[in-house]
């Protein structure tokens, strides 16, 4: 079974030209843990979730892989 990454947090920042400093500095996060959620390495909470969309200006559904893992 493969490892699909959870969030899509990378692709939606590539896709806005937002680097993870610029998310960091929005969210007043330390870019160490905003590098830990584009790697998928752990998970933003809701909440974190919800002000990520905010500040790329898109949908939390943007954000996170819905499709199932096969």
């Amino acid at each position: 079974m493969e490892n699909k990454p959870i969030n899509r947090i990378k692709v939606m920042l590539a896709e806005r030209m937002v680097s993870n400093k610029d998310l960091a500095e929005m969210l007043g996060k330390d870019p160490a843990t905003i590098s830990k959620w584009v790697t998928n390495t752990s998970q933003p909470s809701l909440e974190n979730l919800i002000e990520i969309a905010r500040c790329l200006k898109c949908e939390i559904n943007d954000l996170v892989r819905t499709e199932p893992r096969s």
